[in-house]
Formats: C-alpha cells, sequence, structure tokens
C-alpha cells in the first residue's frame, strides 16, 4: 500500500505564523518517516523475502526516502525559521540516508529498465528456443553481460543500504526524526512572523534558482538531439525542481505540475543512466556482433527515451499558449 503524502492547507494571503506553518509541515513529514520505517521493521522481519514482503521493503525504503528529502530540503530552504545548528546536522544526516537509499534503488532499477528494453525491442520476449528469459541470442547475451557489469555495483549498494539501516547512525537519525514528529526547534523571533513576511520569500529562492537552470537549457525548439553531455544541467533542474516543490508544498500549494515536470525528469535520469550503461557495456572487448548490435540498439532507444523526456519537460514547463 503506498505512504500518502500529507497534502498540507493552503494558507492563502499568508496571515498564519510561520512556525506554525513550517511546523506542521515537518511534524507532518517526520510522521510520514516513522510510518515508512515501522513498514521496513515489519516487512525486514518476514520470511521468505520475496513477494509481498519484497513490495513492502521497496515501499518502506521509497517512504524513507521521499521523507527525508523533503525533511532535509524544507530544512534548508527554510533555515533560518529553525534552529540552525539542528537544523543543519539533522538536513546533513537525512541526506546520508537519502543518499544510500536512493544508490540501491537505482542499482535495482537500472537493470530491470535495461532487461524490460531489451525484451520490448527483441519484440517476443517468450520465443521457445530463444536465450534466457525469451530473448534471442543477440539481446540474450548483452543482458547477461549487463547482468555481470551491473551486479557488483548492486550488491554493494544494498550491502551499504542494510549496513547503514543496522547503524547507531541511523538510529539516532531516527530518534531525531522521532522527536520531530511532536517538536520542531524554531528560531524565536523568525517563527512569530507571518507567513506572507517570513516564509514566502525563503520559499522564493529556490524558485528563482530553477528558473536559471531551466533558462541555461537548450530551448525545445532549438535542442539539439540527445547529448550526454548535457546530463549534469538536467540533473541540477531536477534537484532544484524537487527543493522548489517541497518549498510550495510547505506553503500548502498545489504541485501537481511540478510532480508531473519531476517524474519526466526522473524517467530522463533513468534513461541517461541506462545509456551511459549500455555504451559502457559495447567497449566491453571482443564480444560478440550480435551482442555488440543489441547493445547498440539498446543504447539509441535510452537516448530517444532521454530525448523525449527533454522534450515532455519543456512541454510541461513551457505550455504553449491556449488557442484564442
Amino acid at each position: 500500500m503506498a505512504l500518502p503524502n500529507p497534502e498540507p492547507t493552503a494558507y492563502g494571503s499568508g496571515g498564519a505564523l510561520a512556525g506554525d506553518v513550517l511546523g506542521a509541515y515537518l511534524r507532518a513529514q517526520a510522521t510520514a518517516f516513522l510510518r515508512a520505517l515501522r513498514l521496513h521493521g515489519e516487512t525486514a522481519g518476514s520470511a521468505p523475502a520475496g513477494g509481498a514482503a519484497a513490495a513492502g521493503a521497496c515501499e518502506a525504503a521509497r517512504g524513507l526516502r521521499l521523507a527525508s528529502r523533503r525533511i532535509a530540503g524544507s530544512l534548508a530552504t527554510f533555515r533560518a525559521v529553525t534552529d540552525t545548528a539542528w537544523a543543519d546536522g539533522l538536513r546533513g544526516e537525512l541526506a546520508w540516508l537519502s543518499s544510500v537509499l536512493a544508490d540501491e534503488h537505482a542499482s535495482t532499477a537500472l537493470p530491470t529498465r535495461l532487461r524490460n528494453a531489451l525484451h520490448r525491442l527483441s519484440g517476443s520476449p517468450e520465443r521457445p528456443g530463444s536465450g534466457p528469459g525469451g530473448l534471442a541470442a543477440g539481446p540474450a547475451r548483452a543482458a547477461a553481460l549487463l547482468e555481470r557489469q551491473l551486479a557488483p555495483a548492486r550488491s554493494r549498494a544494498h550491502a551499504a543500504a542494510l549496513q547503514a539501516m543496522g547503524s547507531s547512525r541511523f538510529h539516532a537519525v531516527a530518534d531525531a526524526v522521532a522527536v520531530l514528529a511532536s517538536e520542531v526547534p524554531l528560531e524565536p523571533v523568525a517563527a512569530r512572523g507571518r507567513v506572507a513576511d517570513v516564509l514566502v520569500p525563503l520559499a522564493e529562492v529556490p524558485r528563482d534558482r530553477l528558473a536559471a537552470a531551466v533558462a541555461a537549457l537548450p530551448p525545445a525548439a532549438q535542442a539539439p538531439p540527445y547529448d550526454a553531455g548535457q546530463d549534469g544541467s538536467w540533473q541540477e533542474v531536477r534537484r532544484l525542481l524537487r527543493l522548489h516543490r517541497y518549498a510550495r508544498e510547505a506553503l500548502g500549494e498545489d504541485v501537481a505540475r511540478m510532480a508531473e515536470a519531476g517524474g519526466v525528469l526522473a524517467r530522463h535520469g533513468d534513461a541517461a543512466e541506462a545509456a551511459a550503461a549500455s555504451a559502457a557495456a559495447a567497449r566491453t572487448p571482443r564480444i560478440a556482433p550480435a551482442t555488440a548490435y543489441a547493445l547498440g540498439v539498446l543504447h539509441a532507444d535510452q537516448r530517444h527515451e532521454a530525448e523525449e523526456a527533454r522534450h515532455a519537460f519543456h512541454r510541461i514547463w513551457h505550455p504553449a499558449p491556449a488557442p484564442a
């Protein structure tokens, strides 16, 4: 079952107190973190680790990752409204945790994406007499090569996540979030200010940074074919969009368009990573021509998906004017 994200009430003119609004949002996200942590504990004790238990563990990790990002992002944007020493410490620890969990998620999602793409491109996932998983010889060898190359990173990421979740460092983070669920350390003067005077100006900072990063991207009409050299700029837009979205969530605003754009940027990142992995596999010495061909087709397919995601983002962020 999906863990719902809290939906705060819109604060209209900003007449509410900054501390009340920010405190309510942070407490809600801390509660979401603790709910995911409880689910993680329940699934970790399930046996065997498959089926519903595996799905529950994945959902729990996702819930921890998202709540950690929201709390950390909000503490960064609205730092001046909080006890800064406390906020800086907790933000750093939550950034560490979300990074570890994100690495584990990506290390599993990437091979799955590549296998699914190879099945789709082969056109016959269940053909009798084909290679492993129903693939023809070239794609099957390509899948096996990718698995060999990606498996060590997946094992390392999984081991790092297990170690992190069992560490005293994680338990200290969980304890701090548990306290946050009931009490938010705030800066007294700023917290007594009005939302319109305190939170709204602070929320403009990630919005302006995002606008500048988007403006630096090639316009959709002039965008060249996919260039991996631009991936860093797109990743930065994705990061800034998250901060902007979380700030607007805290203010109770509608973030549906931001969520849609964020989903497109997530697909862009996944496709770009898959394109890089397939290109790296294709550079393996002495692979069979059929394997190299399958990897080349896979690489082109993932490049195309990344390019399409870039265009989709521009369509969402810069919608065409309605006809008169």
